[in-house]
């Protein structure tokens, strides 16, 4: 069952939350950090997150045929991270709708495989919320570029605080769908 693998990866999902709460305090206490050092920052933390989803797909590959969500969001993140390292001299504009699309892109990911889950899991809605403020924060970025850049920073910063500590709670969720999927099949 998919739960097991996001069950016995739920690790993954912790270091996820970890990492962008700790990308959200960078960026709240540098406000005046440059673009550049901001576009370097989002794009380890992309590569950090695309290699968690990554490691937890390749590892339950072989007991459920939806891995592959795991991979694809794994990919987007390391794609996200390349076209950010390739580019370091990037306009703020362009970083935004990078942030945006790679926003927007994870969030479908993370809903699609909230609705998948329903049946196999209890507490899907936090995986489905993760995906639906990741969205809605990817459409404001696209709705909003012109703002000023230390709305945007503060804006981006608020959002790696909140979806960090909504990957935490999925993560100690994550802990006991192995059971709950146990319990499931033996009904």
């Amino acid at each position: 069952m998919f739960a097991n693998i996001l069950s016995r990866y739920w690790w993954t999902t912790l270091l996820r939350g970890v990492v962008w709460i700790i990308f959200g305090i960078a960026i709240f206490t540098q406000p005046a950090i440059s673009l550049v050092a901001l576009t370097f920052l989002f794009g380890l933390f992309c590569l950090a997150d695309g290699i968690a989803n990554i490691v937890s797909a390749f590892g339950g590959r072989n007991e459920h045929e939806n891995w592959w969500v795991l991979l694809l969001a794994g990919l987007v993140g390391i794609g996200m991270a390349a076209l950010t390292f390739f580019n370091p001299a990037i306009t703020a504009l362009a970083l935004l709708f990078y942030i945006a699309i790679w926003a927007i892109a994870t969030g479908l990911i993370e809903v699609i495989a909230a609705i998948r889950l329903r049946k196999e899991i209890e507490g899907e809605f936090w995986l489905a919320l993760s995906g639906i403020i990741s969205i809605a924060f990817g459409v404001l970025l696209v709705a909003r570029p012109a703002a000023g850049a230390l709305s945007v920073l503060w804006l981006i910063a608020g959002y790696s605080i909140a979806l960090g500590i909504i990957l935490i709670a999925l993560a100690f969720r994550e802990r006991s769908f192995g059971d709950a999927g146990l319990r499931h099949s033996r009904t």
